[in-house]
């Protein structure tokens, strides 16, 4: 018999005990770290993720994490770095920048749709780490390529950003509610029924608005959400309004 390395091997007698040894681990680092939770996020959402859970799915103890992650902060600024490395940035296209600064934030919001709870993780965060950084580079690249004047790409960004992340973290929390569609349009005919219900002296429009209010899904909502948020900073482009000037936008 012979072994991989082409020596000659034999059985072992049968009275040697045979070896118990374990396989080698891995050497442990932050890629590894960052994998093991993006596997405990995944499986067990954003409440489930902690620096004890990731350990355990690395079998090893909290202990050799902190030794490349310095706490949960920034074990979840690393996750959602990492998710954020998902989306495919595109190259700007002055003729189709709009088009192209919408797909970009559809796929933020299906790349965090892929990862419950990692929507949360943007809350209140400012990220700058490496694919963030590309993420927001690739989005003032789009809206200057668009003639948007810098403070409005600075004020634009933002706004985008917040809107794609609340938009993916309300899919999140809603699943249960309109999970499928028969369950969502059992929602809707509800919620409308119950507006539909109300005093009419007192709530005159919620009334007459009861069908409107709930018609259409998520996606629908979320497009017609990016109409208005592209179309109105494209008013702000000389090319896209010719009463705007450079001027107007720095009294602002």
């Amino acid at each position: 018999m012979f072994d991989y390395s082409g020596r000659v091997t034999i059985p072992a007698p049968p009275w040697q005990r045979p070896s118990r040894s374990r396989p080698v681990k891995p050497p442990l680092g932050r890629d590894a770290i960052v994998a093991a939770a993006m596997t405990v996020l995944d499986a067990e959402g954003l409440a489930g993720l902690s620096m004890r859970r990731v350990a355990q799915e690395l079998d090893t103890g909290p202990a050799s994490l902190y030794a490349h992650v310095s706490n949960r902060d920034e074990l979840e600024e690393l996750v959602y770095d990492r998710i954020l490395g998902e989306v495919t940035v595109p190259e700007p296209d002055p003729r189709r920048w709009q088009e192209q600064l919408r797909q970009l934030m559809r796929d933020v919001v299906a790349a965090l749709g892929r990862h419950p709870g990692s929507a949360r993780m943007a809350m209140g965060r400012v990220p700058f780490t490496p694919n963030a950084l590309v993420l927001e580079e690739a989005t003032l690249a789009l809206m200057r390529c668009g003639g948007l004047p810098e403070r409005t790409a600075a004020l634009g960004i933002d706004l985008l950003f917040l809107y794609a992340t609340a938009t993916a973290f309300e899919d999140s929390v809603s699943a249960n509610d309109w999970g499928d569609e028969e369950t969502a349009r059992a929602r809707q005919a509800q919620i409308s029924g119950y507006l539909g219900s109300l005093p009419a002296d007192r709530f005159p429009n919620l009334v007459a608005m009861a069908g409107p209010l709930v018609t259409g899904d998520g996606t629908a909502r979320f497009e017609f959400g990016l109409d208005i948020l592209i179309g109105g900073l494209a008013t702000a482009s000389p090319r896209g309004n010719p009463e705007f000037s450079p001027e107007s936008d720095a009294r602002h």
